[in-house]
This record gives structure tokens, sequence and C-alpha cells, in this order.
């Protein structure tokens, strides 16, 4: 019991450091949805408390790096490096 508790609070120590130092809003949005997939996917697999909480760090850790790629993404564009008139590099879309 003692340790299940401590893995708890471990993961939850964790997550709320990595929201904590999540900068932009894609960020936070990214880390919370990550680690909420993640436990969900590490429930299905695992069927247990620590592949739960074990998925929930992956997928918080996995789902802060998507976010703070596309909030530099949108710093950059937002700076016009390209302006909005000329051809827009990777086809993608712009937030």
């Amino acid at each position: 019991m003692k340790t299940r508790l401590w893995i708890t609070a471990a993961a939850a120590t964790a997550i709320l450091t990595l929201a904590g130092c999540a900068a932009g809003p894609n960020e936070q949005l990214g880390t919370a949805g990550g680690a909420v997939g993640g436990a969900v996917i590490g429930h299905a697999i695992g069927g247990n408390t620590a592949s739960t909480v074990g998925g929930a760090a992956v997928g918080g850790l996995i789902g802060n790096q998507v976010g703070r790629s596309a909030d530099q993404r949108n710093y950059y564009y937002g700076r016009d490096y390209y302006p909005s008139n000329s051809y827009y590099p990777n086809n993608g879309p712009r937030y």
C-alpha cells in the first residue's frame, strides 16, 4: 500500500512540475492532454497503477515537447519572418 502511495505521489509531482514549467498555451495544453492520454493508454496496456502512472508521465513529456514545438513555430511566424502575401514554407497551417 505504501509503495502505491509513493508511486502516485511521485507521478503527481512529476506532472505538476512539467505543468509548472510550461511556458506557452500549447505547451500547457500538450502537457495536460498528453498526461491524460498516456494514463489511459498505460492503463489499457498494463491494467495496474504503475502502468497508468508511467503512461501519464511519458505522455506528459511527449505532449509537453509537441506543445513547445507548436509555441515556437507560432512565435517565429508571428514575428513576420514570412510576409502574409508571399509563399508559405512547408505548406502547413498558420495557427
